[in-house]
């Protein structure tokens, strides 16, 4: 005999519970299993505080009307509460955030005194930034040229993110929210060179062959390397 797929499944965790929805079966059998599982006297209000519900739906559009009942199903006459619903369906506004995030955008020009370019993503400047003009990305930051002024990596808390540069004089150095600065004096010109945070959130900085074996990740798109 076969066994039936269930639609749902419902697991314990030290926080509370998960429930696993299935994100293939249709709506109306999700939610018609679901209130049958939940009708076992096990889930019946009971006195104590409410448990947690995460709510596990994969890859299931919800509309706010559905997502509203299978609450009010969970929770209704029970001591449950839900937590959250947890998706793995993008919206169009996250889709189009995350690939700004991941893209790499070009800039060809000088950042002279008293600018400020914030860039959302990676961003490879083929130029200068002179001393008094920063260069800010959410990413990382590679500058084809001298880096003479500030250069603020990972602006929004990547603490992975890295900067390099051409030329590395720089005035002051920021990754997220650990900043390095340089003193006149102790300004050295490195070519090649680059600067990532350490495990300890340490600067570290070196020349830019480093960042081949300390953040393999940087590669991107090899599949289009013509072998």
């Amino acid at each position: 005999m076969v066994q039936k797929k269930q639609n749902v499944t419902i697991k314990g965790t030290k926080e509370g519970l998960i429930f696993l929805l299935d994100d293939s079966c249709s709506y109306e059998s999700l939610l018609e299993e679901l209130i049958e599982k939940l009708s076992s006297k096990h889930y019946q209000q009971a006195e104590g505080p409410d448990v947690l519900v995460k709510v596990d739906i994969g890859y299931r559009f919800l509309q706010e009307h559905q997502q509203a009942e299978l609450e009010s199903v969970i929770t209704e006459g029970r001591n449950l509460a839900v937590q959250h619903f947890e998706s793995r369906v993008l919206s169009k506004e996250e889709s189009e955030k995350l690939r700004q995030e991941s893209q790499t955008v070009t800039l060809m020009r000088i950042v002279r005194s008293g600018q400020v370019l914030r860039v959302n993503g990676d961003v490879l400047l083929i130029g200068d930034v002179n001393p008094g003009g920063t260069l800010m990305a959410k990413g990382n930051i590679y500058v084809m040229g001298a880096l003479r002024g500030i250069a603020h990596a990972g602006f929004e808390g990547n603490e992975k993110a890295v900067i390099s540069a051409s030329l590395l004089a720089p005035s002051q150095l920021r990754i997220a929210g650990e900043i390095k600065q340089f003193e006149a004096e102790e300004r050295m010109e490195q070519m090649m060179a680059s600067a990532f945070l350490d495990k300890e959130k340490s600067f570290q900085v070196g020349r830019v062959q480093q960042l081949v074996q300390t953040h393999p990740n940087l590669a991107k798109n090899e599949a289009q390397l013509l072998v």
